[in-house]
């Protein structure tokens, strides 16, 4: 591969093969692996590379360091970012993104997604429908703030976690009191939502690939849970989409400007509502219960769109 600063792709103008990095922490993680097998079957030159341990450098050019090796341009990057580690990979991203390397997920994108509050809040601008929420910096409007949301219980959540980690159910306004306080006293902002009875531990995760759905599973929490995560033990099976929610999980998506993303919606009693937004959503629930090739999904937009990337380059050239 060419160094930063070159344009990988000027001498092979006709060729649809890419070379692609898939950002990762392992390529034994299930998601990271089946996009491997996906590139690879399309003929590509993939490699996977820990953004966690990257160095960046700032010259004449953007250049990124693997460790000590100077890394070659890549024509794409498939972002895969835990959420323990978004900052580093949204500069991570920028980087790449300074060098004209065409990235499946943007950082600003990434960024936005991570951010409960802020995520909720663009998804209201653009009219889509979200539980409830109360975004709490002082205690002393707790009671307040819990009977603006139907009173108890609710759902209190971190802004920043994931698999369920840092969502607590509080069945009272004691425990909430309690939960919250222990958050906000370790600095940690906290955000309650309204607790949706109907929806029975359930929530629906439809997978969002260019603008269409390509597929989607109801995920059921484990008796005594109320977290439908898979990681706690939740099952899933392939789901039917209304068309509200086909169309409700596209525009969350694109509101958030996610090109690939996981849309977790609630089917309440007034229609369906998103919870969360996932930049970097897990392949293999998906996969497994639904037996779609979903990974072959997400490299033919990346083939897609990096030709539309490389075009647009070229025109500027």
């Amino acid at each position: 591969m060419p160094e930063f600063g070159q344009t990988a792709y000027l001498d092979r103008p006709n060729t649809t093969v890419v070379h692609l990095y898939i950002l990762s922490r392992s390529a034994q993680l299930y998601s990271t692996d089946s996009l491997l097998k996906a590139a690879r079957r399309a003929g590509h030159h993939v490699q996977v590379v820990d953004h966690t341990r990257c160095n960046l450098f700032l010259d004449r050019s953007p250049v990124v360091y693997y460790e000590a090796e100077k890394l070659r341009l890549p024509d794409a990057i498939l972002p895969r970012i835990g959420a323990s580690v978004t900052e580093i990979g949204v500069r991570v991203i920028q980087q790449f993104e300074a060098a004209n390397v065409f990235s499946a997920v943007r950082s600003d994108a990434l960024g936005r997604a991570r951010d409960k509050l802020r995520s909720l809040q663009i998804l209201l601008r653009g009219g889509v429908p979200v539980p409830r929420s109360f975004f709490l910096h002082e205690l002393h409007h707790l009671d307040y703030a819990i009977d603006r949301l139907g009173g108890a219980p609710v759902i209190v959540k971190l802004l920043e976690s994931t698999h369920g980690t840092g969502v607590i159910l509080a069945e009272s306004k004691t425990t909430a009191a309690s939960v919250t306080e222990a958050f906000v006293r370790n600095r940690q902002p906290v955000l309650l939502q309204e607790y949706i009875h109907e929806s029975r531990g359930a929530d629906v995760r439809a997978f969002v690939v260019g603008g269409k759905v390509v597929a989607a599973m109801l995920r059921q929490a484990a008796a005594g849970e109320f977290r439908s995560n898979l990681h706690r033990g939740a099952t899933g099976t392939p789901a039917q989409l209304s068309t509200m929610e086909e169309q409700i999980a596209i525009r969350a998506a694109k509101m958030l400007r996610l090109g690939i993303a996981g849309v977790d919606l609630l089917r309440s009693d007034r229609g369906p509502l998103v919870i969360e937004v996932n930049a970097s959503p897990g392949l293999e629930g998906i996969e497994t219960y639904t037996g779609v090739d979903v990974a072959g999904h997400v490299l033919r937009y990346v083939e897609a769109r990096f030709k539309h990337h490389r075009t647009q380059l070229l025109s500027n050239q």
